[in-house]
């Protein structure tokens, strides 16, 4: 089973305000638990988000000038 992260722990993973990962949340563009009151985040849910979101960057030619 997968380790289960506070909104505290994912904000501080992702470099965030405790506010980012609550819109995800809200957004529901994050996979999330609710343990009662509490809702919690699979930590492969994060590593999704992040590889989902991840830009690679493009490789630029110069022109030559001739």
């Amino acid at each position: 089973m997968d380790r289960l992260l506070t909104v505290d722990q994912v904000a501080e993973l992702l470099g965030t305000t405790v506010r980012f990962p609550r819109r995800l949340i809200e957004e529901r563009r994050i996979t999330f638990v609710k343990v009662g009151r509490h809702v919690r985040i699979p930590e492969q849910a994060v590593a999704a988000f992040i590889e989902a979101n991840t830009v690679a960057p493009t490789v630029r030619r110069l022109r030559s000038v001739a």
